[in-house]
């Protein structure tokens, strides 16, 4: 199946066994967004995963004056991450920067497997909160450069 062997390559999930692969592409589907396409609104309920296979996204904080990109993510990387969590509003926003692709993954259903299959759970969520400290990260320079500091 060819999004089992494209799940296989992408670098969020090298590594994982086989079954965990062929659990993930069994939930997967791939999407597509235009370029500028709003694909995650800022204080919604997150409801999809995301790991991208081309193209970017941008990962923004808006206000009502002015928006701030926070972090630029490319093919291998991942975003969506509150989808797994109970009651969590998103903080930011996510914006295609150009067309692009990515596999999707239903929140409820990702977090169902992994509550399921404990190895794939322990696995995910070890490597989504790698994902979530290098949000914090990029959160900390933008702010840090907005107060003038260098980082």
């Amino acid at each position: 199946m060819p999004q089992t062997q494209a799940l296989r390559e992408h670098a969020f999930t090298q590594g994982l066994s086989e079954a965990q692969i062929d659990a993930l592409a069994e939930i997967a589907t791939p999407v597509t967004f235009d370029e500028n396409q709003l694909i995650l609104v800022d204080g919604e309920r997150s409801k999809s995963f995301y790991l991208l296979s081309s193209g970017s996204v941008v990962v923004e904080l808006r206000t009502p004056m002015y928006v701030i990109a926070v972090q630029a993510l490319g093919p291998g990387k991942v975003f969506g991450w509150s989808a797994l969590l109970d009651d969590q509003d998103t903080l930011f926003q996510v914006r295609a920067r150009e067309n692009t692709t990515a596999w999707q993954i239903d929140g409820a259903t990702l977090k169902a497997a992994c509550m399921s299959n404990t190895a794939l759970g322990a696995e995910f969520f070890r490597r989504i909160l790698s994902v979530v400290a290098g949000r914090v990260k990029a959160t900390e320079v933008r702010f840090a450069e907005m107060c003038g500091i260098k980082v």
